[in-house]
């Protein structure tokens, strides 16, 4: 009776530890316990998260992945089945607004002043801060990095007076737009993201004017306004991001004052726009000024395929990179993944 009773407690007691256990591993709080989202796979998300982790010396092997896009993984992090979720967002993102209206307790974590610099140089992302009234949530300024969405022109078919009304009207006219992001597109964000990016001669001459001060190369120019054509193709994004319905916005502004007609088209966004771009099948582009500077370069994914014939015409908005948990799992940094 006695040994009956003894097999029942010990079966008991490791049920138990078997249950602590488990709710230990689904906290996230260790470095190879935590269940990531990085972004799909070879998007800039997924190569940014990689970045940002081997900062902090997390590797592949260190934590569980899932290369979600963000909507799916912040259902994830909702449904306590992922912990830590990396974004490529503009600010605010409704998911992550939509996260705390469901959960009420989400977290945003900050890169650390001492990985910073490695951030920076690994990933071409630049230092950004998210102010403290982005979210309800906030307790304090979060820093992190951010890339930069920007306008690409096609310098065979954007004349430099085309291009110098395309880049007054995004900062002069944004207010004609609904779109949240529009309000990104000021005289004071009119160069963020054009580093090192060739300069489309009518946005130089444009942004001379305002009075401010830039070193960016001029681009060559074949397009001429005497031969400009009527139709112009914007390439953007997917329907359920960004690009696509602002680009739409915008190029019912320039409709709206040019004589031209511009249309916005679905791409696969950065990456395909400059690759469609240097193919000569589109005019503008939207895209992250990292894979634009890498076409410009012949980098990255566009090594043996340099992009000649694109230019910067302006700055659209921050792509801010937003890295979200929850109070339940116990993570208050990112150091506490090592």
């Amino acid at each position: 009776m006695i040994k009956k009773r003894f097999i029942v407690f010990f079966t008991v007691l490791v049920g138990i530890m078997l249950v602590l256990a488990a709710c230990s591993d689904s906290s996230g709080g260790g470095g190879g316990d935590a269940r990531i989202a990085i972004g799909p796979p070879a998007s800039s998300t997924n190569t940014l998260s990689k970045a940002i982790l081997s900062s902090y010396g997390v590797e592949d092997g260190d934590f569980e992945e899932f290369q979600e896009g963000f909507g799916d993984a912040a259902d994830g992090v909702q449904d306590g089945n992922i912990d830590i979720s990396v974004g490529v967002l503009g600010l605010p993102a409704g998911s992550i607004e939509s996260l705390q209206a469901s959960t009420g307790d989400v977290v945003m974590l900050e890169i650390s002043d001492d990985v910073m610099d490695e951030v920076e140089e690994k990933s071409g992302y630049e230092r950004f801060m998210i102010p403290q009234d982005t979210y309800d949530f906030l307790e304090s300024d979060v820093q992190t990095v951010a890339a930069y969405a920007i306008l690409m022109g096609n310098t065979d078919t954007i004349d430099e007076e085309l291009g110098y009304e395309l880049a007054r009207l995004m900062v002069e006219n944004a207010d004609e737009m609904t779109h949240a992001q529009a309000a990104q597109m000021t005289l004071d964000n009119a160069l963020n993201g054009a580093k090192d990016i060739p300069m489309h001669p009518g946005a130089a001459r444009y942004y001379e004017e305002q009075g401010l001060e830039f070193d960016n190369p001029i681009a060559d120019l074949s397009a001429d306004e005497g031969s400009r054509k009527d139709e112009f193709i914007l390439g953007t994004g997917s329907q359920g991001g960004t690009y696509y319905p602002l680009g739409g916005e915008m190029a019912t502004l320039w409709n709206n004052h040019l004589d031209s007609n511009f249309t916005n088209m679905e791409t696969g966004a950065s990456v395909e726009n400059m690759a469609t771009i240097g193919e000569g099948n589109m005019d503008l582009g939207m895209a992250v000024h990292v894979p634009a500077l890498n076409a410009i370069n012949g980098e990255g994914d566009f090594e043996d395929n340099q992009i000649e014939n694109a230019a910067f015409i302006g700055h659209i908005y921050p792509e801010v990179a937003q890295i979200i948990t929850r109070e339940s799992t116990g993570i208050e940094s990112l150091d506490t993944l090592k």
